[in-house]
C-alpha cells in the first residue's frame, strides 16, 4: 500500500508549497485527491512524482498551458516526442530573446555606472531615463 501525504508533507515532499498545490488542482494539472474523513485532502506518491514534473517544468520557464501538454504526453509515453521538441524548441527560442534583452541591458547599465557626477541633475542614469544628453558621454 503507499503512502498518503497530506497537503502540507506533499509540499515538503515535492518542493512545491501547500497554495501552489491548490492552484494546480483547479489549473487541471493536478487531479482532485481524496479527503480523508476529517476533510483533510490526501495525496499518493503518484501526486508527489506529478508535482516534481511540474515543478521542475516550471523551473524551466514552462507556462502552464506548455506543462499541462507535457503531462498530457508523459501520461501517454507511446506519443512521439515531436510535439515535446517543438515545445522545448519555441521555448529556448523565447529564452534566448530574453538572454539577448538582459545582456542589451547589462551593456547599457555598465555605460551608466560609475558616474562621477555630484547632483541627480547630472547624473547618467536619471539623463537616460529622461532621455537627455547633457553627461551621457563624461
Amino acid at each position: 500500500m503507499s503512502k498518503a501525504f497530506t497537503i502540507s508533507e506533499l509540499g515538503r515532499e515535492s518542493g512545491v508549497n501547500p497554495e501552489t498545490i491548490r492552484y494546480y488542482e483547479r489549473t487541471g494539472l493536478l487531479a482532485a485527491p481524496t479527503r480523508a474523513s476529517n476533510g483533510y485532502r490526501r495525496y499518493d506518491e503518484a501526486a508527489g512524482k506529478r508535482l516534481r514534473f511540474i515543478r521542475r517544468g516550471r523551473e524551466l520557464g514552462f507556462g502552464i498551458e506548455e506543462i499541462k501538454t507535457l503531462l498530457q504526453l508523459a501520461d501517454h509515453p507511446e506519443q512521439e516526442c515531436r510535439e515535446a521538441d517543438s515545445l522545448a524548441r519555441k521555448h529556448l527560442a523565447e529564452v534566448e530573446g530574453r538572454i539577448a534583452d538582459l545582456l542589451a541591458m547589462r551593456d547599457v547599465l555598465t555605460r551608466l555606472v560609475g558616474c562621477q557626477s555630484g547632483t541627480a541633475e547630472h547624473c547618467r542614469l536619471i539623463e537616460t531615463l529622461d532621455q537627455r544628453n547633457c553627461c551621457a558621454d563624461s
